[in-house]
């Protein structure tokens, strides 16, 4: 299945990797920035040049530096030679969304499409999606959830060059229980729904948890997601209850780190989130009704809190749209939407530790920046929610050499907005350049290796 949806998507954009082939060793680029963020410390430097070589950042200088050596090497090793001068910007290393879906978007038809589209058809709109976000300065992000694995299918087609977007860990399919928040079938028809097993994510015994770990290492996924709560966007009636026992919870950790993989969790509601901690989860999601309780078990665990205020501020926005949502999901995003931004602001002031996420597909691909104004609004400081989307989520995804900085080492992914973000947060949603691995995808408001 993986392969063949690769191939459907290459034929999205087929000279998409001609134009963004990875720089070789010889070629040489430099940045010229009227300010850097130094996310590992915390501090905004000055003019400062980013020396990039073969995808990775090899030297970061102060000030302006003559290119003229740097040309002159790379010519004489039979490399190419750029210079890039980016006045009034900031330079950020390139951000980290760790909840995403980028294989789906929010539609009013959305409970319908999935009777009429194929798996084919979410796979070719994830190319455009995947597009919209790498545009938005998101270079890597974590899939937490789709249909039919084609998140693999849209990894494998980008980490090839087929079509350009984000460097993507996905967990496949969630995992969760029967008529829970991960059961596909929630709200069909009897003859339709059937019983969904191991291979769709649904498990109902610590046994089942086992095996649907190996499943989703079998089928390829770099991380693990799971449901241990109600939800707002299906179709069954409650968005807090606890869906899986505790036992079921261990079982799909403990294999799971067995496995290598970090465990994502879902979860709303007050015990959904205590019974996750204390299975050893590794993230948090959305939290809504996180208690006190709740927030003292995750700084002793050192849980990752992952809130997605946007996706709350949004669904509490179309709820009130007549026919958007089906009546029972209406009603649950009516009763979380207000609540997230609270739930985030409390916990930052309790000493929870926060990530950066956004459940972009929940709103439209490509807005993720807006998070980063919600996030402020809930009372945390810019440099911090800068560092959720940067050193925060490259520890969550245990990429801390590789991601969240720009240093010698780091893959070369850096971008730019106007004026300073520590001063503007909106700033983040006006990004002017974005470069991924050593290519450069957005410059001065044009696209270009797409």
């Amino acid at each position: 299945m993986s392969a063949r949806l690769a191939f459907v998507i290459a034929l999205a954009l087929p000279l998409a990797a001609h134009a963004a082939d990875a720089p070789t060793s010889n070629d040489v680029s430099l940045l010229h920035c009227a300010r850097l963020l130094d996310t590992a410390t915390g501090k905004l430097l000055g003019e400062s040049t980013v020396i990039v070589q073969s995808g990775r950042i090899k030297e970061v200088r102060a000030g302006a530096v003559d290119p003229k050596p740097y040309q002159q090497a790379a010519s004489a090793a039979g490399g190419n030679f750029s210079y890039r001068d980016l006045p009034d910007a900031t330079c950020l290393p390139g951000l980290i969304d760790a909840h995403t879906h980028l294989t789906m978007e929010t539609s009013p038809t959305g409970y319908t499409d999935q009777f009429r589209w194929n798996t084919a058809d979410y796979a070719i709109r994830s190319v455009n999606y995947a597009r919209r976000t790498l545009l938005a300065g998101f270079t890597s992000v974590r899939n937490l959830g789709d249909n039919d694995n084609e998140s693999i299918a849209l990894r494998n087609a980008i980490n090839a060059g087929l079509v350009p977007g984000p460097r993507i860990y996905t967990a496949g399919k969630a995992i969760g229980s029967t008529g829970g928040h991960a059961d596909p079938t929630d709200g069909y028809r009897a003859d339709l729904a059937g019983n969904p097993g191991i291979k769709d994510g649904i498990i109902n015994s610590p046994e089942d948890g086992w095996k649907a770990v190996r499943q989703h290492y079998k089928e390829g996924v770099d991380v693990i997601k799971i449901m241990p709560s109600g939800g707002v966007l299906d179709e069954s009636a409650s968005v807090d209850n606890a869906q899986m026992t505790i036992e079921e919870i261990k079982a799909v950790v403990t294999a799971a780190h067995d496995y290598g993989f970090t465990v994502a969790a879902h979860a709303h509601g007050a015990e959904a989130i205590r019974r996750a901690v204390l299975a050893g989860v590794d993230s948090i999601e959305h939290g809504t009704f996180m208690n006190d309780d709740d927030m003292k078990l995750m700084k002793q665990h050192g849980t990752w809190y992952v809130p997605t205020i946007i996706a709350g501020k949004y669904v509490a926005e179309m709820a009130e749209k007549p026919g958007y949502y089906p009546t029972q999901i209406a009603a649950k995003a009516r009763q979380v939407g207000p609540l997230i931004q609270t739930t985030a602001g409390k916990a930052y002031k309790a000493g929870v530790k926060i990530a950066f996420g956004t459940d972009a597909a929940v709103y439209p691909h490509g807005q993720n920046g807006k998070e980063f104004e919600y996030m402020v609004q809930a009372g945390m400081p810019p440099l911090y929610v800068l560092q959720a989307a940067t050193t925060h989520n490259a520890e969550l995804l245990h990429k801390q050499d590789e991601l969240g900085q720009i240093a010698p080492g780091r893959r070369a992914d850096v971008i730019a907005v106007p004026g300073n973000p520590l001063d503007d947060i909106t700033a983040m949603q006006r990004v002017s350049f974005v470069m991924k691995d050593g290519v450069v995808y957005e410059e001065g408001g044009k696209t270009t290796a797409l």
